[in-house]
């Protein structure tokens, strides 16, 4: 088993290829809800990910539905990344198999999607400055502190 980063619609290439970049290093499943804002051709995601591709496990679907279909008999959890979540993302105790969560760039996740989790909802602490943070950062946040707790499997 292992983590799992699960983008909804994201629209920049350069953060998806950063992310898959993260996944290669931890050995975290990418699962990409379309519609993308950008072609998995484009040069630009190829380029943030590295020659890393052959290393991500990468899995597709027509939409949100569609995800929760195919993990309805899962045993990890999903978690929402937002920038409104409940709870820091530190007070959490992750299990392998867990699922995080992440909108589009520039909206975020549809509220309708979030509210049958509001219980799971996370988000990182920040200053008033910035209406968010990177993408890829959060990603990468969420998974080094899962990977943390659980003793970073499979990782030197």
């Amino acid at each position: 088993m292992s983590l799992h980063i699960v983008l909804h619609e994201p629209l920049i290439p350069a953060n998806t290829g950063n992310i898959a970049r993260t996944c290669a290093a931890t050995g975290t499943h990418l699962h990409l809800i379309h519609p993308l804002g950008f072609s998995t051709d484009d040069r630009y995601l190829k380029r943030a990910g590295l020659d890393y591709w052959h290393a991500v496990n990468i899995f597709h679907y027509d939409s949100f539905a569609h995800f929760v279909q195919q993990h309805r008999d899962r045993s990890g959890r999903f978690y929402f990344v937002e920038t409104w979540g409940g709870r820091y993302y530190s007070e959490v105790a992750y299990r392998d198999g867990d699922y995080f969560i992440l909108g589009k760039e520039t909206t975020g996740l549809p509220r309708e999607i979030v509210e049958p989790y509001r219980d799971q909802v996370i988000r990182l602490p920040m200053s008033d400055a910035t209406r968010s943070i990177n993408l890829a950062n959060c990603a990468a946040i969420v998974v080094y502190e899962a990977l943390r707790q659980i003793g970073f499997p499979g990782m030197s």
